[in-house]
């Protein structure tokens, strides 16, 4: 089984998430909160299936512009995986769940947004 779930807009970088802790580590808090909750949103609005097994979770980010590089992007899949939790996608992100998390950093300047691809084949 595969399903893609589309979440619109750009995620925070590791940076950004980073610069909020140092800040106020409630303010840090608030933006892990919301962004996993967009993807939960995301999933469910998408009538993304259950899976029981192991799965892949390829995330691809499309950025507005080439300012913020792969590993500093990359750092929201944190987010990804957590919503896919919270929207009961996948049981759990453990490595007992999710076998591979490969991701890709595109430009798209029209259309920033990610694209999560959940697969258990």
């Amino acid at each position: 089984m595969r399903c893609t779930v589309t979440v619109e807009g750009r995620m925070p970088s590791l940076n950004d998430y980073i610069s909020a802790e140092r800040a106020n580590r409630y303010k840090a808090a608030a933006m892990k909160k919301r962004e996993t909750a967009r993807v939960r949103a995301a999933a469910m609005q998408q009538r993304a299936p259950r899976f029981e097994r192991r799965v892949t979770v390829r995330t691809t980010f499309y950025e507005p512009d080439m300012r913020r590089d792969a590993d500093n992007v990359g750092f929201a899949r944190k987010f990804v995986l957590d919503g896919l939790v919270a929207a009961g996608v996948i049981k759990d992100d453990s490595r007992k769940y999710v076998e591979q998390c490969p991701d890709r950093v595109l430009t798209d300047r029209a259309r920033p947004r990610v694209v999560v691809e959940v697969s258990d084949e």
